[in-house]
């Protein structure tokens, strides 16, 4: 086989809706681009009948279609690392199943790619997402970037390219939880971003929750900076300097005016205050505490059951374990 110049890697989480239309648009974007290309869809444990279309995909377009099965749910960033372990491109380019971000906009970032640049970020120009997702994203990016100070205008926008010696610098990375937009940025060494098109999406609905935006940022910030720590010291110094200086003032009344019980409601304000600026600390310390231990104990970040692909096609029948 011709080794492909262009990967394109695509996670799957129930997409049955949207897969046929995806099908249609992604191939026909890359047949007319003229080079060798191989797209690699990892259903991430889809309860739908994704697995099977997918699968019936790779049947009628052997030649460029891969599909990586895992035999569960891992989420959106272990499936693009295990799409990442098996690239065999020179351009690896990520982009979600939804068709949100238009697979039209392909050619735009192998062109960024080509100019000389090794990570090309996008920037969404006009987004169809509802205004609470809108404005929660700008906040996000804003507080990612003042902690972490990585800079990525559009950190939800999953359409971006990277070059292969970038691909393997990610995949010699073994960390249980990343962000992979986020660690690419730390190894890249000239990267860019460019404005994509942004559509409604074509059916079903978002994987990503409120509950999911938060955790994810909360593995962005903790997995990519200890800023959060220091704040924390440092208001805990500052909380500390109060509480001492106000001591002191409490004492010299007592001494000067006598017992006082006006101030009681005062002190209990004081001490609920103080008592969930320390249970917000032991959260933070925890949220550290459980990426060490995930780090430790060194479990498989993903399973995969079967790999769908041209050379091994004698043996696709059959499950392939591989952990990774």
């Amino acid at each position: 086989m011709i080794a492909p110049e262009l990967s394109i890697v695509v996670p799957v989480y129930n997409e049955e809706d949207v897969l046929p239309a995806l099908f249609e648009r992604l191939y026909a974007v890359l047949d007319q681009l003229g080079e060798p290309y191989e797209i690699i869809f990892i259903n991430d444990g889809s309860r739908d009948r994704s697995a099977q279309l997918l699968a019936a995909q790779f049947r009628k377009r052997p030649d460029e279609t891969r599909v990586v099965l895992f035999n569960g749910n891992f989420g959106q960033h272990m499936a693009i690392m295990a799409g990442f372990a098996h690239v065999r491109g020179r351009i690896a380019i990520t982009l979600d199943a939804d068709l949100q971000n238009p697979p039209e906009e392909i050619p735009n970032l192998v062109a960024a790619i080509r100019a000389g640049h090794d990570y090309v970020g996008t920037i969404r120009k006009a987004r169809n997402d509802s205004a609470f997702r809108r404005i929660a994203s700008r906040l996000m990016n804003g507080l990612r970037e003042r902690i972490t100070r990585i800079h990525m205008t559009d950190q939800g926008c999953m359409l971006r390219a990277y070059d292969r010696a970038l691909v393997d610098t990610l995949n010699a990375c073994s960390e249980v939880n990343t962000f992979i937009p986020a660690l690419a940025y730390t190894f890249a060494a000239s990267p860019t971003e460019i404005e994509v098109e942004h559509e409604a999406r074509h059916a079903g609905q978002s994987k990503y929750s409120l509950y999911a935006l938060i955790r994810l940022n909360f593995d962005l910030v903790t997995g990519f900076s200890t800023v959060p720590l220091q704040w924390f010291s440092l208001i805990g110094m500052i909380l500390s300097l109060l509480a001492g200086a106000l001591f002191v003032l409490l004492l010299v009344r007592r001494f000067i005016l006598g017992a006082e019980v006006e101030g009681v409601f005062t002190l209990f304000a004081l001490q609920f205050f103080l008592t969930g600026i320390i249970l917000f600390g032991i959260g933070l310390m925890g949220e550290y505490v459980g990426r060490i231990q995930q780090e430790v104990r060194r479990r498989p970040r993903y399973r995969i059951s079967t790999v769908l692909e041209a050379q091994t096609q004698a043996q696709a029948t059959e499950p392939v374990e591989i952990a990774a």
